[in-house]
C-alpha cells in the first residue's frame, strides 16, 4: 500500500508525462490506494501545492544543486520539490519529517544513489532559514514569487494594466475558499448552515449571493449525510452569481449549451422553482449522465439532459426565453484551481476565440424575440471575453445590448477580488422583439 507521499509522487510524475487535468490523475491515483481522510487532505494539500509553486521550487532547486536541473531525473526533481513546499508552506510538517520523508522517496523509487544529493539539498535549505531570495530584476521577480510563466504575467498587464495584473498574480496562489449552493428546493442557506453545525463543520451564509455558503474544514464533502440527500451542490460564487443575473423565472424554456457537469442548470432550475423546460446539452454522453446524475441527486425535474453539438445549429428546438452560452475557455480565471493551466503553451489558446464565436452564433439562434442570450466565461483573457461579444453585436444587428442588473453596461469582467470568486466574465444580449 502506497503512502500519502508516494501517491503525491506518483501523481507529479504522471503530470509530468501527459497533459491530463490534475483532480483526475489525483483522484485516480487516491482510490487506488485506499488512503484514510486525513491521508487524502494531506496528499492533495501537497500535490496542488507544487503544481501550483513548480517555477518557484524550480527556481529554489536551481539555487542548491550542484547538478543541472536538465540532467535530474524527473521523480527525484518531484521528490526535491515536494521536500522543498513542505519546508517552506506546509507547517505542520517538522523538518526532519520533509527531510526523512523525502529520502524515503528516493529509496521507494529505487533510485538510491540519489539518498545524498537529496539530503544535503534540503538540509542546506534548512540551514539559510528555509528563505527562496527572489531575482532582482522585476518580471523575473514577479514569474518566481507567484509562480506565473512570463507569458502570463505580460499579457495581464498589457490588457488590464500592472496594478490588476498584480492583484491577479497574487489571487492565483493559494487555496480557493470552497462555496456551496443550497439546494433552494429543499432547504434555506440558514438551515443548511445550521445543519453544518450540528456536525462541527463551519458554513456561513453569503449575504449579497441568497443561497450560498462559504465553508471551512469540511473534508470530503461527498461523503457527508446533506450531500447524499441532495442539499447542496459545491459551486463557486462565480457561476452563482451568473445564475442569479440571467434568472430564469418559473415556467420558462431555458437552453444551457456547455452544461456538464451541470452546475449552472442545477442553481439555474432552483431560480425556476423547478417549473419549466430546461434543457442541458453537452457534446459527449458521459457527460451528460453527469447532469442526469447531478439533477436526480438534487431531486429537480425540469432538466432535460441532452447530447448536443453547441457549434451546430439543430433545426426543430423550441425558441427558449433565455440562452446560456458558457463556453469552453482558457481557464485563465481558475488557475488557484486548477494550477496545471498556466503551464500551458498559450499557443494552444489561440484558436478558442474562433470556437466561441461559433457556439454564441449558434445559440442566439434559439432565442425568440425578446429572449435573453447571456456569453460567459472563466477566463481573464480580452481576445475571449471582449473581443468575442464586440464581434457578436457587430455581426448580429438583430441582438442588442442588455444591460447588467446592478452593473454598468451589458458586460462586465469579475476580477477575483472583488467578491473572492474565480475570475470570470460575462455578457447578456436581447434578440429584438
Amino acid at each position: 500500500m502506497k503512502t500519502a507521499r508516494e501517491c503525491v509522487l506518483l501523481a507529479l510524475n504522471k503530470m509530468e508525462e501527459d497533459a491530463s487535468y490534475s483532480n483526475l490523475i489525483l483522484d485516480k491515483t487516491l482510490d487506488q490506494a485506499g488512503l484514510s481522510l486525513q491521508e487524502r487532505t494531506f496528499a492533495s494539500a501537497l500535490f496542488y501545492g507544487v503544481l501550483e509553486r513548480k517555477i518557484t521550487l524550480d527556481y529554489g532547486v536551481e539555487r542548491y544543486s550542484k547538478i543541472p536541473l536538465r540532467k535530474i531525473s524527473t521523480d527525484i526533481f518531484n521528490i526535491l520539490r515536494m521536500g522543498l513546499y513542505q519546508l517552506i508552506w506546509m507547517e505542520s510538517v517538522p523538518d526532519s519529517a520533509a527531510v526523512n520523508e523525502s529520502v524515503r522517496l528516493v529509496y521507494a523509487v529505487k533510485k538510491v544513489s540519489a539518498k545524498g544529493f537529496v539530503n544535503a539539498l534540503l538540509r542546506s535549505f534548512i540551514r539559510d532559514g528555509k528563505k527562496i531570495p527572489l531575482p532582482k530584476e522585476p518580471s523575473r521577480r514577479l514569474e518566481v514569487e507567484y509562480s506565473a510563466p512570463r507569458w502570463l504575467i505580460a499579457k495581464w498587464q498589457e490588457e488590464y494594466g500592472e496594478e490588476t495584473a498584480l492583484k491577479l498574480l497574487k489571487a492565483s496562489v493559494g487555496a480557493p475558499p470552497l462555496y456551496l449552493r443550497v439546494n433552494t428546493l429543499k432547504i434555506t442557506a440558514q438551515e443548511l448552515a445550521e445543519d453544518f453545525s450540528r456536525h462541527k463543520r463551519e458554513a456561513s451564509p453569503v449575504g449579497h449571493i441568497p443561497g450560498a455558503l462559504v465553508v471551512k474544514g469540511i473534508g470530503s464533502i461527498r461523503h457527508m449525510p446533506a450531500y447524499k440527500k441532495g442539499l447542496f451542490h459545491v459551486q463557486d460564487l462565480a457561476s452563482q452569481t451568473l445564475c442569479r443575473l440571467l434568472h430564469p423565472n418559473p415556467g420558462e424554456i431555458v437552453y444551457d449549451m456547455c452544461s456538464a457537469p451541470g452546475g449552472k442548470a442545477f442553481t439555474m432550475a432552483q431560480y425556476m422553482e423547478d417549473k419549466g423546460e430546461l434543457y442541458a446539452f453537452d457534446l459527449h454522453e458521459n457527460r451528460v449522465k453527469l447532469i442526469e446524475q447531478g439533477a436526480n441527486r438534487l431531486g429537480i425535474q425540469c432538466i432535460h439532459a441532452q447530447t448536443g453539438d453547441a457549434a451546430r445549429f439543430c433545426e426543430g428546438r423550441k425558441p427558449a426565453d433565455k440562452v446560456l452560452c458558457d463556453v469552453p475557455c482558457s481557464g485563465l480565471g481558475i488557475i488557484r484551481r486548477k494550477p496545471e493551466i498556466k503551464y500551458k503553451d498559450p499557443k494552444d489558446f489561440d484558436r478558442l476565440p474562433e470556437i466561441q464565436y461559433r457556439i454564441l452564433q449558434t445559440s442566439a439562434g434559439y432565442v425568440r424575440p425578446g429572449g435573453v442570450l447571456m456569453y460567459s466565461t472563466c477566463t481573464l483573457s480580452r481576445a475571449e471575453n471582449d473581443e468575442v461579444s464586440e464581434r457578436f453585436l457587430r455581426e448580429n444587428p438583430a441582438f442588442i445590448p442588455a444591460p447588467l442588473p446592478g452593473k454598468e453596461g451589458h458586460s462586465h469582467t469579475f476580477f477575483p477580488d472583488e467578491m473572492d470568486s474565480d475570475g470570470f466574465y460575462l455578457a447578456m444580449f436581447q434578440r429584438k422583439g
